[in-house]
């Protein structure tokens, strides 16, 4: 370890805490491609990190094909499905998700999944496969790209529910 223990500092140095920039620009550049997008359902918020590499896709560190249960793990491949293994195999995705049910979550990794593709393919590859692959998304399913903006409506005194009343009696 390259830096001093507290104790055996005099004074008020201060010390570097960065190596030295001895990387190559190309390395840095190689090394900097990546982009962050999110995705949202009801309460429910999943974040992808797209960036350069071979095909993996890990949520919350552990490989995607651990999804439970089977139907819903269907969901959040349709994004990489519909994209075909040409497109998604030169990009490693890694996603965490909070928050809400497990059909939530399902559906705001699927989002996250899709805006992520959709957003490295506009910073690093070019406009036009990007508008390709957003027209392949939203005329599957448009909630891929779009968030959906329903909420629970908060429950009102006079009632059980947000919208039911008690019920009234005149005798």
């Amino acid at each position: 370890f390259w830096l001093k223990p507290l104790g055996l500092r005099q004074g008020r140095q201060r010390v570097a805490s960065t190596p030295s920039g001895d990387m190559s620009e190309a390395a840095q550049a190689e090394k900097g491609e990546k982009v962050q997008c999110f995705g949202r359902k009801k309460t429910a918020v999943a974040v992808a990190l797209v960036r350069t590499g071979s095909g993996q896709v890990r949520l919350n560190g552990c490989p995607i094909h651990t999804i439970k249960p089977e139907i819903l793990r269907v969901k959040v491949y349709e994004p990489l499905l519909l994209l075909g293994r040409d497109r998604c195999s030169k990009v490693d995705i890694r996603l965490r998700v909070r928050g809400g049910g497990y059909t939530s979550q399902i559906y705001a990794l699927r989002q996250a999944i899709a805006k992520g593709i959709v957003a490295y393919y506009q910073k690093y590859i070019d406009e036009a496969s990007k508008k390709e692959i957003k027209d392949i998304l939203m005329a599957y399913d448009r909630s891929l790209i779009v968030a959906d903006p329903r909420r629970c409506e908060p429950k009102k005194f006079g009632g059980r529910s947000a919208r039911a009343r008690f019920q009234k009696s005149y005798r």
